[in-house]
């Protein structure tokens, strides 16, 4: 394996998030304060706990995993998509670097930036309610299974996205959609019985309800099915990016 190779992709891209500082995490933090301040006032003062959780504490692993999603694909679409746009992708398809190694080192870099993102939402979050973690072991799995599976689904993105307004159709009119109706601010259990069985049928319902569970032992669904779930999707994921370079799509033409 050509770590070289790999760490100088992954030092580029982060290295593009320092000088986009203020896009990349400085304005992703305030948005979701906003969401937390609106929501947690406007509906905590009716809603006061969810399950003998305050609801401000209730709606936190939400908004960290509604910024989690959107941040991973962002990041790791563009990532890949500026160097076809300018045309420097053919240099590095012909460097001797591995379809592998290419993958590693830009989904590496997206998931990175994503999860020490989540983890300054989280800090912040700390501030204005009190927070626990009963499982940290299995908040941090989730963090980062969700983090590496999403910017795996912004690879794709990036390289099947022929301009700049394709990059956002996905995040913008079917992740962020699926996570607001996926119980990010309310539990499925709240529902009337109709509308739960619907609701189960939106996959982001199980990555937010094992995430949650991680933070207070609360759960929508089996701990086992979210994470089956997730892996489901990296599985997925893999074998749609294996096939993409296997058959050149988008790249060798």
């Amino acid at each position: 394996m050509n770590i070289y190779a790999i760490r100088a992709i992954y030092r580029f891209e982060m290295a593009r998030t320092r000088r986009t500082l203020m896009q990349s995490i400085v304005a992703p933090v305030i948005s979701t304060s906003l969401y937390f301040i609106v929501f947690g006032s406007a509906i905590g003062s009716r809603i006061k706990e969810v399950n003998g959780v305050s609801y401000g504490a209730f709606i936190v692993p939400g908004l960290i995993m509604l910024s989690l999603l959107s941040q991973s694909i962002s990041n790791a679409s563009f990532g890949i998509y500026f160097p076809r746009f300018t045309g420097t992708i053919y240099e590095l398809l012909s460097a001797p670097v591995s379809y592998f190694e290419i993958v590693i080192a830009y989904v590496g870099a997206a998931a990175t930036k994503s999860i020490l993102l989540g983890v300054i939402i989280l800090a912040t979050a700390a501030l204005f309610v009190p927070i626990q973690i009963q499982h940290p072991f299995w908040m941090l799995l989730f963090l980062l299974l969700t983090a590496v599976t999403f910017s795996l689904l912004g690879f794709i993105i990036g390289i099947w996205a022929d301009n700049f307004e394709k990059l956002q159709i996905v995040p913008l009119l079917v992740i962020t959609p699926l996570t607001f109706l996926g119980g990010s601010f309310y539990s499925v259990d709240m529902l009337p019985p109709a509308w739960r069985v619907i609701t189960l049928f939106n996959p982001i319902v199980y990555l937010i309800s094992g995430f949650r569970w991680s933070f207070y032992g609360l759960a929508d669904v089996a701990v086992g099915v979210s994470l089956g779930m997730t892996a489901a999707f990296l599985g997925l994921f893999l074998a749609i990016t294996a096939w993409i370079f296997k058959t050149g799509y988008r790249l060798k033409s």
